[in-house]
């Protein structure tokens, strides 16, 4: 008997440690960062952007992109992403695709601009860079450059 009761002690902390983990992850990462206003930008192309990417502002996280969606008359990527509430954006803020290094994943970039106007909840970033593609970049070089098209 005392040994089902010894597991079951063991049992309970492992389930606590447990638990206070995912707290400790939640708090440090922002997960539970909710609040700010959302914003939103058009991409011809997004790739490796997703729902809980990074919004990022001088390297440092500023927001989360909360969804993503197709236009079906211009074919263009809608992101929808969150900004804090204590950040303020100028109207002519870009918004642009980066990436993490040669393998590194990737997050939305905010470059702000110069103008005295501030973005508002629900606006749109008008000025955006799209992802860049490596591997078709690495395919040129690797082919010398050419897109089929013949050199005389």
């Amino acid at each position: 008997m005392s040994s089902n009761l010894v597991e079951s002690l063991i049992g309970a902390l492992v389930l606590a440690i447990a638990g206070w983990f995912l707290v400790f992850a939640y708090d440090r990462t922002d997960g539970g960062v909710s609040g700010g206003y959302v914003l939103q930008a058009r991409f011809d192309q997004i790739d490796g952007i997703g729902v809980g990417s990074d919004v990022r502002l001088a390297g440092i996280k500023v927001g989360t992109v909360v969804s993503s969606e197709l236009d079906n008359k211009t074919y263009q990527a809608i992101i929808r992403f969150s900004v804090k509430s204590d950040i303020e954006l100028p109207v002519d803020t870009a918004a642009a695709v980066s990436q993490e290094g040669l393998l590194g994943g990737k997050y939305l970039t905010l470059i702000p601009g110069g103008m005295d106007d501030m973005l508002a909840d629900g606006d749109e970033v008008s000025e955006t860079q799209d992802a860049l593609d490596l591997l078709g970049l690495i395919g040129k070089f690797a082919t010398g450059g050419s897109d089929g098209a013949k050199k005389e």
